[in-house]
């Protein structure tokens, strides 16, 4: 079963684009916990941070670099990037993603 995100990649469902390239597509979420809430996804399905293996390093750097690149720009006094990893992780769609969180003072713990 396609997840959310494949349907977006799809383009079964529009989304709010910050940067695409071949390899990655960052959006706005719909529903934002932060002023700055954006996804960074691999066009690549890949279920979530557990399942990547050492041939996926290229695309995770490249992940978290257009991550750090979309912080600096949309979060300029500081930004969060959270990877969710499974149900006790907090994730619910089974597609890695990272969140790019910023534009207010971020809490520690999380909660």
């Amino acid at each position: 079963m396609q997840t959310i995100f494949g349907r977006i990649l799809s383009g079964e469902i529009p989304c709010n684009k910050v940067f695409e390239d071949d390899v990655v597509l960052a959006f706005h979420d719909v529903a934002p916990v932060a002023p700055v809430h954006i996804l960074v996804i691999p066009k690549r399905e890949v279920p979530s941070l557990a399942h990547v293996e050492q041939t996926d390093a290229e695309m995770l750097g490249h992940l978290l670099h257009r991550a750090a690149e979309i912080g600096k720009e949309h979060a300029p006094n500081g930004f969060r990037v959270v990877v969710n990893t499974g149900g006790d992780g907090g994730q619910t769609v089974e597609h890695l993603h990272l969140h790019v969180l910023g534009g207010r003072p971020l809490a520690w713990p999380p909660g």
